[in-house]
């Protein structure tokens, strides 16, 4: 028969911080996995500014106030192309897309999204029909990519 003077602890009871590490080791991988899939879908991956879902960031930050972030050149361009699109016409919007692709080659790669949002819009603003007559070789035909996709 053994005899021993250290107490021995039930196999089943551990304590609560053994318990506690557990429970954050089962929920906190699904915690971080489901928070980085609603991270990623509040993302505007299309390109076309009118189909954005504004996050509490974005709104707060929407005032031009003294800590708003710098818009980037191509959406700066992107707004002052399709404010002329609706002003006067997609082909004088397409011309100015070219010229200024020309004048800042960093801007060619994002052309063909610019170049698609103008034939979006046009379809809106002038219909299929007409938008699709203002097509012409600017960003390899993106825009007329834009007017089919749009109408469709």
């Amino acid at each position: 028969m053994k005899h021993s003077t250290i107490q021995q602890t039930r196999r089943g009871h551990r304590g609560p911080a053994r318990q506690l590490g557990r429970t954050l080791a089962l929920v906190l991988p699904v915690f971080l996995v489901l928070s980085g899939t609603l991270a990623v879908t509040r993302v505007n991956w299309s390109g076309d500014p009118s189909d954005s879902v504004l996050t509490a960031t974005d709104v707060s930050s929407a005032g031009k106030g003294r800590n708003a972030a710098p818009r980037a050149p191509q959406d700066v361009l992107r707004d002052q192309l399709l404010t002329e699109l609706q002003e006067k016409n997609p082909g004088v919007a397409l011309t100015h897309l070219q010229q200024a692709v020309d004048e800042r080659p960093s801007l060619a790669r994002h052309c063909a999204s610019i170049a698609r949002a103008l034939g979006r819009a046009a379809v809106r603003v002038y219909g299929p029909t007409r938008a699709q007559s203002y097509a012409r070789p600017v960003c390899d035909t993106a825009f007329a990519s834009g007017v089919a996709a749009a109408h469709s």
